[in-house]
């Protein structure tokens, strides 16, 4: 098996970074024997905040990724780059060159234009407090103004899951499912969301849950790792979703952010049956 490489990869940009990270992060996985040092400048709008980055360049060689729409430091860093021979990547250059060929204007040149503060920004900050605000069996009687509820036994990732759609505006709640307890009775009554159970293997969420109870110092000699009492919580769950009418969606393969792009799937397909 071949080493990894490890390399400098230096993250250069005029807002939070958030979008370069994430194209970065998802081309660098495609590299399995491939290790990325990070170096993440974020908010660089001015020559002194470039001059600090550049020297960081220069101590660190290795591929410089970027998203700047200042013409003359963007002009600085690639011109710099190049005497560094230090390969540099504008990752938005292709798709906004397109979509400005195919609208027919340019672009409005605003560092950071995605983060804006407009009516769609207030909406993401609402649903993350409804989300919050009701995470884990949480409910004031109003379940109905949720979006979508997710619906499933202890460690299927209803949480992360929820706070990830929360950030795409989507009023998420999530709901214990446990034998013997009943589920809050908004639940039973809401029309409004889309709810949808979450499930996993009786062995991975096993494993889950006794690394749940070793980082906690807990004993694991419980019921709650037992596999015939797990195996049984998991049916159980199931049972109460196909009563219901619920899709379920296994977990056990997914990362959150596929989990939440299914349960998104099924929340548009809903959208337009009702609309």
């Amino acid at each position: 098996m071949a080493s990894r490489r490890v390399f400098h990869l230096h993250l250069v940009s005029d807002a939070t970074g958030e979008t370069l990270n994430a194209v970065a992060r998802a081309a660098c996985a495609q590299y399995e024997d491939a290790h990325p040092i990070e170096h993440v400048y974020a908010l660089v709008r001015g020559p002194k905040q470039l001059e600090r980055v550049l020297g960081e360049i220069e101590g660190a060689p290795g591929i410089v990724m970027f998203t700047m729409v200042n013409d003359e430091l963007r002009q600085r860093l690639e011109a710099r780059c190049a005497e560094l021979q230090t390969p540099c990547i504008s990752v938005l250059d292709p798709v906004m060159g397109a979509l400005g060929t195919y609208l027919g204007r340019e672009s409005s040149h605003k560092p950071g234009s995605q983060h804006t503060m407009n009516a769609e920004y207030f909406g993401r900050i609402e649903a993350l407090n409804y989300t919050m605000a009701h995470d884990d069996g949480q409910s004031a009687g109003d379940l109905d103004l949720a979006d979508i509820i997710l619906v499933g036994v202890s460690r299927t990732s209803k949480t992360p899951t929820c706070i990830y759609l929360a950030n795409r505006g989507i009023k998420a709640a999530n709901v214990p499912v446990v034998p013997n307890v009943a589920l809050p009775p908004d639940l039973e009554t809401a029309t409004h969301p889309l709810i949808v159970g979450l499930t996993t293997s009786p062995d991975r969420l096993i494993q889950i849950r006794k690394n749940r109870l070793l980082s906690l110092h807990e004993d694991t000699d419980t019921s709650y790792v037992n596999h015939d009492a797990v195996g049984e919580e998991v049916a159980f769950a199931r049972r109460l979703c196909a009563r219901n009418g619920w899709p379920v969606i296994d977990v056990t393969r997914r990362s959150i952010e596929e989990t939440a792009a299914a349960v998104l799937n099924l929340y548009n397909e809903r959208q337009k049956e009702v609309g």
